[in-house]
Formats: C-alpha cells, sequence, structure tokens
C-alpha cells in the first residue's frame, strides 16, 4: 500500500512539471477556513496534503478578490514557494504559528524564482497580488483564524 502511494505521488509530481501540465485542472474544492486580516475577511481554501500543496494555486485563472489559499504544513520550517504553472501573480504571506506575517512576498506567474520565509513557519496564506497592500497589512500584522494559537 505505501509502495503504491509513493508511487501515484511521483507520478503527481512529474505530471505538474511534464510539458503538457498546462492541460491540468484548478483545485478549487478543497476545504475553506474563514480568515480575518483586522477588520477584513479571508475565504481560504486549505491545503494540508503534499499533493494539495504542490498543486496550489497552479491553472487558476481567476481568484475572487477576498479568497485565498493556506498551506499547512505539519512544523515549522523554511517555507519555499515557486510560481510554476501559476498564472495569476499572487502575494505570499508567511505566517506563525501565532498568526503573525513573518514577511510577504510578491510572485510573479510561471516562474520558478523561489520566495521563502525568514523564519521558520507552518503557515502560508496566497492571496491575489496588491491584496496585503491595498488593505495595509505589512510584516508584523496578526491574522485571526482557528488556524492559529493564540499567545495571549
Amino acid at each position: 500500500m505505501l509502495q503504491r502511494l509513493l508511487a501515484l505521488l511521483a507520478l503527481s509530481a512529474s505530471l505538474a512539471c511534464a510539458p503538457g501540465a498546462d492541460a491540468q485542472e484548478a483545485q478549487t474544492q478543497l476545504p475553506r477556513v474563514k480568515l480575518t486580516a483586522g477588520m477584513y475577511q479571508i475565504d481560504a481554501q486549505v491545503a494540508r496534503t503534499p499533493q494539495q500543496q504542490q498543486v496550489g494555486l497552479m491553472f487558476r485563472k481567476e481568484m475572487p478578490q477576498n479568497e485565498g489559499m493556506i498551506f499547512v504544513f505539519d512544523r515549522p520550517g523554511t517555507q519555499c514557494f515557486w510560481m510554476r504553472n501559476t498564472l495569476l501573480p499572487l502575494t505570499a504571506a508567511f505566517v506563525a504559528d501565532d498568526g503573525r506575517i513573518v514577511n510577504l512576498a510578491d510572485m510573479r506567474p510561471m516562474t520558478d524564482d523561489s520566495h521563502c520565509s525568514e523564519e521558520p513557519v507552518r503557515f502560508v496564506l496566497e492571496m491575489n497580488q496588491g491584496w496585503f497592500a491595498r488593505k495595509n497589512i505589512k510584516k508584523g500584522a496578526k491574522l485571526g483564524g482557528e488556524l492559529f494559537v493564540s499567545t495571549r
């Protein structure tokens, strides 16, 4: 069973990087969670599994302004993201366990440029590029929601 799972993961990884991978479909049916950034509400899809995280927002042609995707990792680490097969310009917020934005990175579509967290994090929230800037949400701001542990 484990060998079959590993083979399926290897196949999905090779398909995502294959020249014809742009024919794949966007994942739009992931579970969702409500987050807050100050007075703003975010409807975020939750990518928890390696396969969900690998596909992320690839192949999306549009995304509503108050929607995004939050990547949830098992433990804090230096998280790095790229934009292969991602059609939309995005901003990644690298987020600590307590909801604090560690750093923000604007990411250009269809590139393999690496964008990494400045410290170990378990969460990365991707939103349409410019969303954080338009809301004046910067490094150090706190996100709220059931995913984040309060340090009060």
